[in-house]
């Protein structure tokens, strides 16, 4: 038995040394990895704080721009969408021509898009604008993968950690942000507010964050790729996320999944021939990363069916029986803490990381957010109960968020880090879009009515917690799943490094 134990911390201690990237010659100090992490962390903060920037207008977006609801739904989904396309292309194009200067490339359409919104005053310049804001959604694996280059071993895992939770830091903590603003000023400070933030991401990432060689140099872009899986990533998303508006079984919706499975059929076919391919699937195959964006996909799905849910059982009128009542600013403060507990859970989830593994640590995570929705279900009454299942649930997510890229990262070669964590990061928002469809039907279905208006159910929310909950267990089951380091896996990772560095040094 002791035998045993000293070979399973080995290959922990394996899984986290494979993550250092062989192209780093000196780790970088202490203090200055430490602005190097709070950098990227904001960075990915700010990131998804775009993303819920429009949250507090939904309800007013109609009458701001002069349009219907059914138009006015483009300004979230277009962000989506095109944050779906970009995130992987941005991670491919960081390999190829350096992570720091993709992660600039990336803060420009946020600052232009921000203005654009800001200045708009029908709906074709808004969606414009949030497709731009979409596209510097590429900022967050990138700056996941530039850790690997820059941070410390001992620090690696807690920062990779902090810096992969962000995306859901930024959601919690600017909900309530964003409705203070919406509710005290003018609702185009929100985006002028996110113009001068992203500035402000730029210069500390030009100023603070050091540029590393490109680990794939001298590879080519794929492009016919890249247009590829835009197609069939487009059709997809569009038809998830807005199959319940147009009817699941309606021509449009069925012809999109069709173009969806046709495109991306042909697109693994020709990515699986071509030199330089924009995501590897061979490698994307290994059972390591396939469990692992399997497990991602559902994790989202858990995530976002609670981030639908809570606020509107917070808002839903008290007289219904089972609403509380609460202002959009104050639905938005009771889960705020629910981001502070990432905040503080990420660093001691880099130290599970340390000392059981990413595998631990993401099934430890699925297990956290499903006793989350336990919680939930009983206390579901009560605005503290509804906080109290929002700081367990995002608790288990910093903790999942955390391991997922640490075994991405020690799974792929170093010169498909980025494009790798790219990819990762979309399986997550496949997720939460599947989930936001999911729990949409289950709701909308779910109904009461009172006074002329119809309402989600208490049965509604009730089922929508239990989705969650088994979706959670799910993606634990699928993490036993995950195979551990195997050495030739190392092997192999580090031969295509060594290859790859060998042009440079001659």
């Amino acid at each position: 038995m002791c035998m045993m134990h000293k070979e399973v911390r080995a290959g922990q201690m394996e899984e986290t040394e494979n993550l250092r990237s062989p192209a780093m010659d000196a780790p970088q100090s202490s203090s200055r990895a430490g602005a190097v992490v709070a950098t990227l962390a904001l960075a990915g903060t700010v990131a998804a704080i775009m993303q819920t920037l429009v949250t507090p207008l939904i309800a007013e977006l109609p009458q701001i721009l002069n349009t219907s609801s059914s138009n006015a739904a483009w300004v979230i989904t277009v962000t989506l969408l095109v944050a779906g396309v970009c995130v992987p292309v941005s991670g491919r194009l960081g390999d190829l021509m350096g992570k720091r200067r993709m992660m600039l490339v990336c803060v420009v359409p946020l600052i232009i898009g921000s203005v654009v919104c800001a200045l708009a005053s029908s709906v074709v310049p808004m969606i414009v604008g949030r497709g731009l804001q979409g596209m510097g959604m590429g900022m967050v694996p990138l700056g996941i993968a530039l850790l690997r280059d820059v941070v410390p071993t001992e620090k690696l895992s807690g920062s990779i950690a902090l810096v992969s939770a962000s995306m859901g830091i930024g959601g919690a903590i600017g909900l309530p942000l964003a409705a203070a603003v919406a509710q005290y000023a003018n609702w185009r400070v929100l985006f002028w507010g996110s113009a001068v933030l992203a500035l402000i991401i730029g210069v500390m990432i030009f100023s603070i964050v050091p540029d590393v060689p490109a680990a794939a140099k001298g590879q080519r872009f794929d492009a016919p790729g890249a247009v590829g899986l835009a197609i069939g990533l487009v059709s997809l998303l569009l038809a998830i996320s807005k199959g319940a508006d147009w009817g699941w079984g309606s021509g449009i919706t069925l012809g999109l999944f069709a173009v969806a499975v046709v495109a991306l059929a042909v697109w693994g076919f020709y990515e699986l021939r071509t030199r330089d391919p924009l995501v590897d699937l061979r490698t994307t195959a290994r059972p390591r990363v396939l469990f692992t964006n399997a497990s991602s996909i559902l994790i989202g799905v858990g995530m976002y069916a609670f981030m639908l849910i809570a606020p509107q059982i917070l808002q839903f009128p008290e007289a219904t029986g089972y609403g509380l009542g609460q202002s959009m600013l104050a639905a938005g403060l009771w889960i705020a803490p629910g981001g502070i507990m990432m905040m503080l859970i990420s660093p001691l989830g880099g130290k599970l990381i340390n000392a059981r593994g990413p595998k631990f640590a993401l099934i430890s995570g699925a297990l956290v957010i499903a006793t989350g929705y336990a919680v939930a279900i009983p206390l579901m009454g009560t605005a503290w109960g509804i906080m109290i299942a929002g700081i367990v649930i995002n608790s288990g997510v910093a903790l999942a968020y955390g391991s997922m890229p640490a075994l991405i990262m020690s799974s792929v070669p170093v010169a498909e880090t980025a494009a790798a964590n790219g990819f990762n990061t979309l399986m997550r928002s496949l997720g939460t879009t599947i989930g936001s469809a999911v729990i949409g039907v289950v709701l909308s279905q779910m109904t009461v009515s009172m006074g002329g208006y119809t309402f989600a159910s208490e049965g509604g929310f009730r089922t929508g917690l239990v989705i969650g909950c088994g979706v959670a267990l799910a993606s634990a089951a699928v993490a036993t799943l995950i195979p551990a380091l195997r050495k030739a896996d190392d092997a192999e990772t580090a031969d295509a490094a060594s290859a790859e560095e060998a042009p440079a040094r001659a």
